[in-house]
């Protein structure tokens, strides 16, 4: 029964439905999508490992860092991990590098949702032209009582299609909204991250050399 229902609305709005239906289905897919993988990644942050490997990179133990941040799921130690395979040539470019690949793993299909929200309403907004030009096209050939069932399905398509259109629109935005502010946490985590290992490993190198200058003064 509640099927009928929406197939008999569904094609009461007229053949822009058609856009707008696979923009729903597209909303859909992506938002369930970034739902769970952000889910995934919540489960995957490893803050005591990452405190550890703090550690271990102030005191200058480069080789336990390492060991720390091998094989870890979270996307700050994966970072740290791969500008410690590099901190010998290029520790700033390596962190640069592993930053940007989980940030574009972080972002994916956020300009796709954006699409969404911009199109789904233009989508219905087509419709209320169309359906308008429909009932403008019935009063002009045939007179008010005959061109009644017209001016009505038009005026019936117009607004089946805002309706879709706005509520497509709207059930992306909230959860695009959402994944933006979730990418920009990430990425001050990451800036972060890179900024705290720069600096420990500038530190530690630091230290090593007064050492060693030290040792030949005495």
């Amino acid at each position: 029964m509640f099927a009928n229902i929406l197939i008999h609305y569904f094609e009461a709005g007229g053949p822009i439905m058609w856009p707008i239906l696979v923009s729903g289905i597209v909303a859909v897919a992506v938002v369930g999508e970034r739902s769970f993988w952000w889910w995934r990644e919540s489960r995957r942050r490893d803050p005591q490992t990452l405190e550890k490997l703090f550690a271990a990179l102030e005191g200058g133990d480069f080789a336990e860092a390492s060991r720390l941040s091998k094989g870890s799921d979270d996307p700050v130690i994966r970072m740290i991990w791969h500008g410690m395979n590099h901190y010998h040539s290029s520790l700033t470019g390596a962190l640069t590098v592993a930053a940007g690949a989980e940030l574009q793993k972080a972002g994916r299909f956020l300009v796709v949702m954006d699409t969404l929200v911009t199109l789904a309403p233009l989508l219905g907004l087509l419709g209320t032209v169309a359906g308008i030009f429909r009932t403008f096209i019935a009063l002009g050939s045939q007179s008010v009582e005959g061109a009644m069932g017209s001016i009505t399905g038009g005026i019936g398509e117009a607004l089946i299609a805002t309706m879709c259109g706005l509520g497509i629109a709207i059930v992306a935005l909230v959860p695009y909204n959402f994944f933006t502010r979730k990418v920009a946490q990430l990425h001050f985590e990451l800036e972060s991250g890179a900024t705290n290992v720069e600096v420990m490993v500038a530190t530690a190198k630091q230290r090593g050399f007064e050492t060693q200058v030290f040792r030949r003064e005495n």
